[in-house]
């Protein structure tokens, strides 16, 4: 049996989108994992997989490179969100999300961000708006749970720090249970951020959502921008709002680069 498939982006950020709400498809880390090599699968950051909720209208589950299920992608959901149309409720892991797709890209709400330690979560409690912590010189970074885990350093020049190096040491320290994506940001102006991410269980990518939406968030917090702007990403800009006491949105592009199918038994689950 072949299962179709549709290859997508936004910014640059790719999925594998599998759309299982009439037709079951297993999936496991093993079968993520392969389907995300780009080697010897089909190749992307992450792997989205659809299917029937009774709590919204779509499930979207999420898994990144290495075949981890993880909370939210923020980026993959204006990628879903383009291709349900109009206005939709999404579940995730980390909670219920709404798309919708305009002339000017797609908005996501979000959700309300999160700043509780346990809730980042870590393995101690400490200050959430300048934890005490730093690696060589990245230091005191913000901590935001926006469905997933960040920790936020804001630095001179974001393209300098060596982010492929000191990324996976971050993600991967104890303070941080469920591991963490690593946001590195420049303020650019009073409304503007420039950012880079070392994602969690996928690595350095040209954009990341809730990256953008969690640095947004701590620029905010730490009163360095206005509740609106503009995060450039290598791979292009998003708009992020958020209203004092509201949710997070998420404003830019997804695009459909192709559609495929694979045969069932090359991928075992």
């Amino acid at each position: 049996m072949r299962i179709p498939f549709r290859k997508m982006h936004g910014l640059g950020n790719d999925f594998v989108v599998i759309d299982a709400r009439e037709t079951p498809v297993a999936m496991t880390t093993r079968r993520a994992a392969a389907l995300a090599d780009r080697r010897t699968g089909v190749g992307c950051d992450q792997l989205i997989v659809l299917e029937p909720s009774q709590a919204a209208d779509v499930r979207m589950r999420i898994f990144n490179n290495d075949g981890g299920e993880v909370e939210a992608c923020g980026n993959a959901s204006r990628a879903v969100g383009l291709l349900l149309g109009g206005t939709n409720s999404i579940e995730t892991l980390g909670g219920l999300i709404r798309s919708e797709a305009g002339e000017d890209g797609v908005t996501v709400d979000m959700g309300l961000p999160r700043f509780g330690w346990q809730e980042i979560p870590l393995s101690y409690a400490m200050d959430t708006l300048e934890l005490p912590l730093g690696w060589e010189e990245l230091e005191n970074p913000v901590g935001v749970n926006v469905g997933n885990p960040h920790a936020v350093f804001f630095v001179p020049d974001a393209d300098a720090v060596e982010l492929e190096r000191l990324g996976p040491i971050i993600e991967n320290d104890a303070v941080f249970p469920e591991r963490v994506n690593v946001n590195v940001a420049s303020v650019v102006g009073p409304d503007h951020l420039r950012l880079r991410v070392w994602e969690r269980g996928a690595g350095l990518t040209r954009a990341c959502g809730t990256g953008a939406c969690a640095t947004a968030v701590a620029a905010m917090r730490r009163k360095l921008t206005g509740r609106k702007v503009r995060v450039d990403l290598p791979g292009g800009p998003l708009t992020i709002a958020w209203p004092e006491g509201g949710s997070i949105e998420m404003t830019g592009p997804a695009a459909l680069s192709f559609e495929g199918s694979f045969e069932d038994a090359d991928f075992p689950a």
